[in-house]
């Protein structure tokens, strides 16, 4: 009887990258199983293959180190971020841990047998939020990396707070829902505009949440140069793709800029968000 020839491989998009687990991306739901990619799947690639690029060249800057570099990936959700991070980089390397935390246990678990089905032993996923995180025993005391892709609201500055703990040479952040700050400055509206013209800033509700995110993140960026870290923002993908686009790098110089710190406060004074500053900017 005669052999059935063996299926041809999928002619794969110009989008996935050499060396790709094709099994990696079919099990995350980006690659169909002929190999496709719908639109959709397209623009998710591109946005984390983007962010790949950026940690990529600060992951080959680390030392090398017998244990390799750590990673922390806040608000994994289902973890495309930290498994394509591994796949690509981590796997070739032969050493290295990439700490996935989220929340949602199921997530949690569904990532736990993904990794161990591909064989990507050096991955750990914890079932915390990034607050708790930061006290965490399942975590190593420093951790070389942190990243997280549209950690909502305050779980930003959650993980601004865990690598400030753990001492990270570098932060990766993307963030997302921007909604507190944007509470204090509905909150105060009134007699805010009462005692400044600035306050027509925000006295539409959607200038309120605009207002409330573009502050929040020059907030966060003049807090992380005040703690040692020079701070660069730029796009992560184009806005035809996610409106949730500022991406904010920061890499450990040990320099403090006391100027960061009298402009952070002064801003805080200003929109009458001093409150904020122990809680959100602690010295």
């Amino acid at each position: 009887m005669k052999k059935r020839p063996a299926a041809a491989a999928p002619v794969l998009p110009p989008e996935v990258r050499p060396g790709q687990s094709i099994e990696l991306l079919q099990q995350l739901h980006i690659l169909t199983r002929e190999g496709k990619l719908n639109q959709d799947s397209r623009r998710k690639l591109k946005q984390v293959y983007h962010l790949f690029q950026f940690i990529e060249k600060l992951l080959l800057e680390l030392p090398d180190m017998p244990q390799g570099p750590t990673l922390a990936d806040h608000g994994a959700g289902k973890s495309y971020l930290g498994f394509i991070i591994y796949d690509l980089f981590f796997k070739a390397l032969g050493k290295g841990t990439i700490y996935g935390i989220e929340t949602r246990s199921e997530l949690v678990e569904s990532s736990r047998q993904l990794a161990k089905q591909l064989g990507f032993d050096r991955m750990r996923f914890l079932n915390l939020s990034v607050a708790e995180s930061t006290q965490s025993t399942e975590l190593p005391e420093q951790i070389d990396v942190v990243t997280a892709l549209h950690a909502c609201d305050t779980a930003t500055d959650d993980a601004i707070a865990f690598g400030l703990q753990k001492k990270v040479k570098y932060m990766v952040l993307v963030p997302c829902c921007q909604a507190e700050l944007a509470a204090s400055l509905r909150q105060n509206k009134a007699l805010a505009l009462s005692k400044t013209p600035l306050a027509e800033l925000w006295r539409h509700p959607l200038h309120t949440r605009d207002m409330g995110s573009q502050l929040t993140n020059v907030l966060r960026c003049l807090y992380l140069e005040s703690q040692g870290y020079a701070v660069t923002v730029t796009e992560l993908v184009g806005w035809e793709h996610s409106m949730k686009n500022e991406l904010i790098l920061a890499k450990f110089t040990g320099t403090r800029k006391r100027s960061a710190r009298e402009r952070l406060l002064a801003l805080l004074a200003e929109f009458g968000l001093q409150a904020l500053a122990e809680q959100r900017f602690p010295a």
